[in-house]
C-alpha cells in the first residue's frame, strides 16, 4: 500500500524561515531511516505559498489568484510517499516525523487496481499510459526509463483540491481520458517528473503533535475544499507555465461539477537552503542528494 504524508504549513515556514541545522540534520537522519527501510519512494517540501497561486473554476470561468494564502495550518509544506504494508504502519511512520508541533496527514494513494475496468476502455488508453508512467518512475527501473531533470526549470507541485463531490467520486472514463491526454503532453515534453491520485480521506489519518505527544484522528475529515485529491509535479521555466498546466487540468471535471481548484506551489531545492557552518561533510545535505540522485530529481 502506498500512503501519502503530508506535512502542513504554520506560520514559520510560509513566512520563508527556513529550518535550522538540528531540524534539518534530524529530518535527515529520519529520511536515512526510511530509505534503508526500503519504504521511500518521494519526498519534496515546498516554498511558502508567496511564491505560488491558485487556479479556481466556477461555472465555465477560470480565475487565477496569486500567493500568500492566510489559512496556513491548512496549506502543503512538504510531503513523503512511502511504501508500507498496513495503515497502521504508515501511522507509525508519521509519528516519528521529528519537530514537536505541527500536523502530518496520512492519505493513501490510488492504484490501478483501484479503478472497475470500463467497458469503454480502449486497449492503449489511460490505464496502458498510466502503467507505462509508473513502471519508469519506479525507483528500482532502469535509470535512462526514468523521468529527468532539465536544466533551466523549476519544479512545481500541481495539488488539485477536493470539494465534497469529488471528496466521494471516482473519476468517469472520459475524464480519466481527458486528464491522461494532457499528462501525456506533458509526458513528451519531458515537463512531468509524477503524478498520483488520492484516496478519500475516509482511509485516511491525522497525526497530530504536541512536544512529545502524538495524537491520531481518523478520518474522513470535514473541510473537503481544502483536502487534497491528487497532485502531480512538472518542471517548468516559470511559474506562468504551471499555472497554464494547471488552467488545462481544471477544466477536467466530473459532470456536473462546476466548482474547483488547483494550487500551484514552488519545489524547494537544495540551492535554497544557505550552507551553514555547522554542517557536517556528511549531513542532511549530502543525503538528501544521495536520495535525489537516486530517485532522477
Amino acid at each position: 500500500m502506498r500512503f501519502m504524508m503530508i506535512v502542513k504549513s504554520n506560520a514559520k515556514s510560509e513566512a520563508g524561515i527556513l529550518p535550522d541545522e538540528k531540524l534539518l540534520s534530524d529530518m535527515g537522519k529520519y529520511n536515512d531511516e526510511l530509505v534503508k527501510s526500503g519504504v521511500l519512494l518521494a519526498g519534496e517540501g515546498l516554498q511558502a505559498s508567496s511564491k505560488g497561486a491558485r487556479v479556481r473554476l466556477s461555472g465555465k470561468k477560470i480565475t487565477v489568484v496569486d500567493g500568500p494564502f492566510t489559512e496556513a495550518k491548512e496549506l502543503v509544506a512538504g510531503f513523503w510517499v512511502i511504501q508500507v504494508k498496513s495503515r497502521q504502519d504508515a501511522i507509525e511512520w508519521a509519528k516519528r516525523v521529528p519537530g514537536t508541533e505541527g500536523e502530518i496527514e496520512l492519505r493513501q494513494i490510488f492504484e490501478l487496481s483501484d479503478f472497475p475496468v470500463s467497458a469503454a476502455e480502449k486497449p492503449d488508453g489511460w490505464r496502458a499510459q498510466e502503467q507505462r508512467f509508473r513502471d519508469a518512475a519506479d525507483p528500482k527501473a532502469p535509470s535512462p526509463a526514468k523521468p529527468k531533470r532539465k536544466p533551466g526549470t523549476n519544479r512545481f507541485m500541481i495539488i488539485h483540491k477536493n470539494n465534497p463531490a469529488t471528496e466521494t467520486m471516482m473519476p468517469a472514463e472520459k475524464d480519466l481520458g481527458a486528464m491522461w491526454a494532457i499528462i501525456d503532453e506533458q509526458i513528451k515534453a519531458g515537463a512531468l517528473l509524477a503524478a498520483e491520485g488520492l484516496q478519500p480521506s475516509s482511509k485516511g489519518a491525522r497525526v497530530r503533535a504536541s512536544g512529545t505527544q502524538r495524537t491520531v484522528i481518523d478520518g474522513p475529515f470535514a473541510e473537503s475544499k481544502e483536502l487534497v485529491a491528487g497532485y502531480s509535479i512538472i518542471q517548468v521555466k516559470s511559474k506562468e507555465e504551471a499555472v497554464a498546466f494547471a488552467k488545462r487540468c481544471i477544466g477536467v471535471t466530473p459532470e456536473g461539477v462546476t466548482e474547483g481548484e488547483i494550487e500551484v506551489r514552488q519545489v524547494f531545492e537544495l540551492s535554497d537552503f544557505p550552507v551553514d557552518p555547522a554542517e557536517k561533510k556528511d549531513g542532511w545535505r549530502q543525503k538528501e542528494q544521495a536520495f535525489r540522485d537516486r530517485a532522477g530529481q
